[in-house]
């Protein structure tokens, strides 16, 4: 079982969609990179909420893995993710962080021959 963290953010109000993604994808990628244990980042931009369909209460989800918990919790002790984190502030947009713990239920569902 992995450790994630799962972000969700939204751009700052005077950013366009194209603007976020780039320097999320960009310049806050390279820094988040560096975090020492990191074995897995994806990045997705939200093209709709189902919650929200008027307007996205999101503009993109990261997901950042780990092996486990303790690497994660190494990895929010280090200088990088501190720069990581300043970083991020300093663009202005929401965020929610969350911790997962993840199973991957399909391949649970094939190896048992479901």
């Amino acid at each position: 079982m992995s450790t994630n963290m799962v972000v969700l953010a939204s751009r700052p109000p005077d950013w366009t969609q194209e603007r976020f993604t780039t320097w999320w994808r960009g310049e806050h990628a390279a820094m988040a990179m560096k975090l020492p244990g990191l074995l897995a980042y994806r990045h997705g931009v939200v093209v709709f909420d189902y919650d929200h369909p008027e307007a996205a209460a999101w503009d993109g989800n990261a997901v950042l893995g780990f092996a486990d918990r303790q690497a994660l919790d190494a990895a929010i002790a280090s200088p990088e993710w501190a720069a990581a984190v300043a970083h991020a502030g300093r663009m202005k947009g929401r965020r929610l962080v969350l911790i997962t713990e993840e199973v991957d239920l399909l391949a649970a569902a094939a190896a048992s021959g479901r």
